[in-house]
């Protein structure tokens, strides 16, 4: 999936989660203990909104098919994905 901007509130939460989880994978619990004082919706619409903008891979996790685990992609390859898309339609 090609990555789009963020908004500015989104690109705040992207920030938090890089630093504290890089490129390994994690689950909605570590991101909700992050974001420990934001209420469940807030943080849904994060992961919702990281994800459709190409910020944030989701699959299902091989134990539990009913939980996800999440992994982020990197600013450097986010920033070359929107390079590319701009560059396509010069």
């Amino acid at each position: 999936m090609k990555t789009r901007p963020l908004p500015k509130w989104i690109m705040q939460h992207y920030a938090q989660m890089w630093h504290r989880f890089k490129e390994k994978e994690f689950t909605y619990e570590e991101v909700s203990s992050l974001f420990k004082n934001e209420n469940e919706n807030s943080i849904r619409a994060v992961i919702s909104q990281l994800r459709k903008n190409g910020w944030l891979i989701a699959e299902f996790n091989q134990e539990d098919s009913r939980k996800r685990k999440y992994k982020l992609k990197s600013p450097a390859l986010a920033i070359e994905d929107m390079a590319e898309k701009v560059s396509s339609r010069l």
